[in-house]
């Protein structure tokens, strides 16, 4: 039986854990044949194992550093080995460092952030660009955050690499109008993946705490909702998409539930 993806080409960078994970498991369900990059080879041999299980005619994975460029060239150079074109790409690199004011942050936080989330999405794009033009009817989705669209404190650096994700999807659809190729940027709210735990710098119980009393997105959630945008007709493009779980209604409005009270002893 034939599926959605069948024989279709999906890269994915960011593929060892959370959305890119989950990402891999969608797509590979759905028939497509996958590429995956990050830095941690043995997760991601994880993920490729378990996207075959799932259904994925093939998943090669290779490593990959957003942050530099050497490493990007030769992982574009290793994909166009494999294929001389690309249905969808999926630019999820990327994360968050730390939650301080701007009094105290550090250089090497705000550096990193900008790394991966803004220079990033410009280098994978850049790399790849002739596999998706190659092809019209492509797609490329960039993983922004509602933080792209709206400031907290303590994520001045955060949202500003995000807003940034959010302009370079807008510049690079007006750039590539005409060529066929669809551009997308996906903005998820509260999910819980191992984003607080990178953030926080490895601190669980400060990353748990984020989530108390709240059913966040998963996610598989977001990895959904990326299918979905991939799945439209050729002519149909989601220009952009905000997704949030239900208990947040906005970045500073969010229900939590009472923890459960301890029985007395």
């Amino acid at each position: 039986m034939s599926t959605p993806f069948q024989n279709k080409w999906v890269l994915i960078t960011g593929a060892s854990s959370g959305f890119g994970a989950a990402a891999a498991l969608a797509f590979g369900r759905a028939g497509a044949r996958l590429i995956l990059g990050a830095r941690r080879a043995d997760r991601l041999k994880e993920v490729a194992a378990r996207a075959i299980e799932a259904g994925a005619p093939s998943a090669v994975f290779h490593t990959l550093d957003v942050t530099s460029t050497p490493s990007v060239e030769t992982f574009a150079a290793w994909a166009r080995g494999l294929t001389p074109r690309l249905d969808v790409l999926i630019n999820n690199a990327g994360g968050a460092l730390g939650l301080d004011p701007v009094a105290t942050a550090r250089d090497e936080d705000w550096e990193g952030m900008f790394q991966s989330n803004v220079l990033g999405v410009l280098r994978m794009t850049r790399a790849t660009l002739p596999l998706l033009t190659a092809n019209p009817g492509s797609i490329l989705i960039n993983i922004g955050s509602i933080a792209g669209r709206v400031a907290y404190e303590g994520g001045a650096a955060y949202c500003a690499a995000k807003a940034g994700e959010l302009q370079i999807t807008r510049a690079l659809r007006l750039e590539l109008n005409g060529t066929g190729v669809r551009v997308c940027t996906l903005d998820p709210g509260m999910a819980e993946t191992e984003f607080s735990v990178v953030r926080f710098k490895g601190d669980e119980a400060r990353a748990r705490k984020v989530y108390e009393g709240v059913v966040p997105l998963t996610a598989d959630d977001v990895a959904e909702a990326m299918l979905w945008m991939a799945s439209r007709p050729a002519h149909v493009n989601i220009d952009e998409m905000v997704i949030k779980c239900t208990d947040q209604a906005a970045i500073h409005k969010v229900h939590r539930r009472p923890a459960p009270s301890t029985p007395a002893r």
